[in-house]
């Protein structure tokens, strides 16, 4: 039998191509997934920048809505002290019964009672 030593060049061939192609693709391939890792995070921060302005446009709504709700607040308790005011000017009579009503509530506490020049009589003296 003769024996063969020639070594087969296919083989070796397609090793060959095959460092050649990974040569040149891999680093087509490195700079492929960068650029895609760039847009995503483009893509991102893009979101993100989105999700703030749609927050702070929330937050600035809200405030208007909660201003807007104050003033009618404020309204309603202008309204109320203008009702209030207007029931008790010239009735004398209507806030001595609330003055002589309130003294029943009162235990242990001094009352200054305003006299004709609406100046209190201070009893300083007593309660050394």
């Amino acid at each position: 039998m003769q024996q063969n030593n020639t070594l087969n060049p296919i083989p070796i061939i397609f090793i060959i191509v095959f460092i050649c192609v990974l040569v040149f693709t891999v680093p087509m391939y490195f700079r492929y997934q960068t650029r895609m890792d760039a847009q995503n995070e483009l893509a991102a921060q893009q979101y993100l920048k989105q999700v703030a302005i749609a927050t702070a446009e929330s937050k600035n709504e809200s405030a208007k809505f909660e201003a807007q709700a104050e003033v009618t607040r404020a309204e309603g308790v202008a309204k109320a002290n203008k009702i209030i005011g207007d029931s008790l000017t010239n009735n004398e009579a209507y806030l001595r019964y609330l003055f002589v009503n309130n003294l029943e509530h009162t235990q242990n506490q001094i009352i200054y009672v305003p006299t004709e020049a609406n100046l209190p009589i201070m009893e300083a003296t007593r309660l050394k």
